[in-house]
């Protein structure tokens, strides 16, 4: 992006910010093809798909880093600078969760009980949805950027944060609907395979809360 903000100030922080939150989102939805791998059990193709899930959270990581240390102390910027910086650490929890959450299934090779199995995906999909969304969101920067944050853009971003909140929602009814069928199916399951999953469930479930804390953190640097 080469925007008016840059040509007077040098380079701006927004491109690397963008990046960094697709290569997070990028690693969250490896989580859909990741969790078909384990309904059918296959442990190689889910190996696979891990290792891709480690390798961009890793890029992520690199990029949180590259940020924070090339953002200058003296650049004028239309927020505070720890602002940008807060908002890339909530977007860098997305791949670190996607990535914890793929160590733990693999690592014990948990099986979804065919019970949960559909609506499991539907929950990590949904989980996913929000991860796109966050990412919706901060591809808006170089235009907030352009306009001080304020305007028709600010309001964009606004109601784009309003429609995470609906998808967050959606999940936690996922998540209490999936509690309930494991609940229902304890007694036929291993105890410490019953504590696997609602553990799973959490992990799971933190996709979704950390894309909405993006969502908050752009929200309230835009109140600034």
């Amino acid at each position: 992006m080469t925007s008016y903000f840059s040509k007077i100030f040098g380079t701006s922080p927004v491109d690397p910010i963008q990046e960094h939150m697709e290569t997070c989102f990028q690693a969250a939805k490896k989580l859909n093809p990741f969790f078909k791998a384990v309904v059918k059990e296959d442990w190689e193709k889910a190996a696979a798909v891990r290792a891709e899930i480690v390798t961009l959270e890793q890029r992520a990581d690199e990029l949180k880093s590259s940020v924070r240390s090339n953002l200058p102390k003296n650049l004028f910027l239309p927020v505070p600078r720890e602002d940008l910086l807060e908002l890339l650490s909530y977007q860098d929890k997305i791949a670190n969760r996607a990535k914890d959450v793929s160590g733990l299934v693999l690592g014990r090779k948990i099986k979804l009980p065919l019970e949960i199995q559909e609506d499991f995906l539907a929950y990590v999909s949904r989980n996913v949805d929000a991860a796109k969304k966050a990412r919706k969101s901060i591809r808006e920067l170089d235009e907030l950027f352009e306009t001080g944050f304020r305007g028709a853009e600010a309001e964009l971003v606004e109601s784009i944060v309003a429609e995470l909140d609906e998808i967050e929602n959606d999940t936690d009814e996922l998540q209490a609907n999936l509690r309930a069928k494991i609940f229902a199916i304890e007694d036929d399951l291993k105890p410490v395979d019953v504590m696997f999953l609602y553990r799973l469930l959490e992990l799971t479930g933190d996709v979704a809360d950390r894309a909405e804390s993006v969502g908050h953190r752009l929200e309230l640097v835009l109140s600034h």
